[in-house]
């Protein structure tokens, strides 16, 4: 029996393969066969199930491999860990009955074939020994529930009892038992049945789709870091608009992340509406997945409009606006962070910062750009503004040919004006030529807001291009705003004398 799958066009480029119900030759490599060897030595019946064998039928390698044991996984994974040689060990997770081993490339990961129950306040199952039929019945989906026998008598076999293989041909994400049950035992399915349609491009088969409406307040019992791990996988799909439109229409999108749903929809007072800026949002998040694989690069384009529910305004003569969306914006970033258990600290502020800047380059991109605003978006933006370039290009979302294509012209101008500013001034992670210390020296005053007045009087001139980027303009311009300010210099440092100042400072 030939087997001919093939992914919609939808997704980056199509694939397919063709094999037989068995697959002798997909897994005749040494890793594969040591392990079917020890399986006869054993006497255990040892299957590859999951993710591996459904991969082989989309022709995507994988160095992932999931075994089920008939039996101990753990006992199994210590004698295939062995039988490796040396350097090899096998890591043992006695709660859930299952032990890694890491060869090379591959991870591998054994587990006792089993059964499982449920109870209703709690997505951990009751577990006990089953049969490989009993462990294929309480995997997620049919296409995950394929398995492959390393049994000398039928090795390389196909065993499908849920047709896996007939989901696949048709595209399609079914669970194996009434999913009711599967997404009430274990609601994260829910997730990962859009993770999956999101990655494949397969489509929800309909009482599977509606199970996931019918259970959806379900997902409230799993954890938040679960909830964004398949999340965070949707958002790295090759489009994560279509996880995303499936989250919102089974309502799960409400309640893993109300401020995403509260861009949907369009005001209209008259005849005058503003765009749905769910929907844009989306447009922009796969633009920028065309060029680019950077989580959190696609978290900002998620999160820069995210204030416009907060900022919509309608104004006479001028239609919907949102003054001040991005600052609002940025504000919330850190709340949202916290809530979904995504990385603070750097990863955070990166993302608040492209949500905080992402309207400056269309601005510039919009009139005559001056040295100065260059200067102070290269030194706003840092090292960051290659992405907030990328942001900005993906956020021309409008259905207007001549309009998008002026915008991304004018984008041009303004990354060749990026390149010779930076050329020219270094500003890109740049600090004033004078520092506090040398503020404080020469001035002979203590840590105080007149220091602070001084430093941003000097980095504001360098900006806006009155005064050259150097030691010995911003020195005089430092001594005329003391002047301002009723300071009299104490002592005169030199160039060389302030880098050994701030040199000390930094110890």
């Amino acid at each position: 029996m030939d087997i001919n799958i093939k992914l919609k066009p939808s997704t980056t480029k199509t694939l397919y393969y063709l094999c037989s119900m068995n697959f002798a030759g997909q897994i005749g490599s040494k890793l594969f066969k040591t392990v079917a060897g020890l399986a006869q030595e054993s006497n255990t019946k040892v299957y590859v199930i999951g993710g591996f064998v459904r991969d082989l039928l989309l022709n995507r390698p994988s160095k992932d491999v999931d075994f089920v044991v008939v039996g101990s996984g753990i006992a199994f994974a210590q004698k295939v860990a062995i039988k490796f040689g040396p350097g090899v060990s096998a890591r043992y997770f006695k709660n859930f009955g299952t032990a890694m081993v890491k060869y090379g490339e591959w991870e591998l990961e054994f587990v006792g074939a089993r059964k499982e129950s449920y109870r209703k306040d709690s997505r951990k199952p009751i577990v006990e020994n089953g049969s490989l039929s009993d462990d294929q019945k309480r995997r997620d989906f049919t296409i995950n529930a394929m398995s492959i026998s390393l049994q000398k008598k039928d090795f390389g076999q196909l065993y499908d009892p849920f047709n896996g293989v007939s989901d696949m041909e048709a595209l399609i994400i079914r669970t194996p038992l009434d999913p009711d049950i599967t997404f009430s035992d274990d609601p994260l399915r829910m997730m990962r049945a859009i993770r999956f349609a999101s990655q494949l491009g397969f489509d929800i088969e309909p009482n599977t789709f509606d199970a996931i409406s019918r259970n959806k307040n379900r997902i409230t019992i799993v954890s938040a870091e679960r909830v964004l791990g398949e999340l965070n996988k949707i958002v790295l799909s090759p489009k994560p608009s279509e996880g995303f439109k499936l989250l919102e229409i089974t309502g799960l999108l409400k309640i893993i992340f109300p401020q995403m749903t509260d861009l949907k929809g369009v005001e209209k007072i008259g005849k005058l509406g503003h765009k749905d800026n769910f929907y844009h949002t989306l447009e922009v998040l796969d633009n920028l997945a065309k060029d680019s694989d950077n989580l959190m690069l696609r978290w900002a384009a998620i999160l820069h409009d995210i204030a416009k529910p907060l900022t919509r305004k309608f104004e006479p003569g001028k239609g919907w606006t949102f003054h001040g969306h991005e600052f609002i914006g940025a504000k919330m970033v850190p709340g949202i962070f916290k809530k979904l258990k995504l990385p603070t600290g750097d990863k955070m502020r990166y993302v608040q910062k492209l949500v905080q800047l992402h309207l400056r380059p269309i601005v510039l991109s919009q009139e005559i750009v001056k040295d100065s605003a260059i200067r102070r978006l290269l030194f706003e933006a840092g090292d960051d503004i290659d992405d907030l370039m990328i942001l900005c290009e993906a956020d021309i979302t409008s259905k207007n040919e001549y309009k998008v294509k002026k915008f991304l012209s004018n984008f041009k101008l303004v990354r060749q004006k990026l390149k010779e500013v930076e050329a020219k001034d270094k500003i890109r992670n740049w600090q004033p030529p004078i520092s506090g210390e040398v503020i404080m020296k020469t001035f002979g005053i203590k840590p105080s807001k007149k220091v602070g007045i001084i430093k941003l009087a000097i980095r504001e001139a360098i900006l806006d291009g009155i005064i050259m980027n150097n030691y010995e303009e911003a020195y005089r311009l430092m001594l005329d705003e003391g002047e301002k300010l009723q300071l009299s210099p104490r002592i005169m440092i030199s160039k060389q004398q302030a880098t050994d100042l701030n040199g000390a400072g930094n110890d």
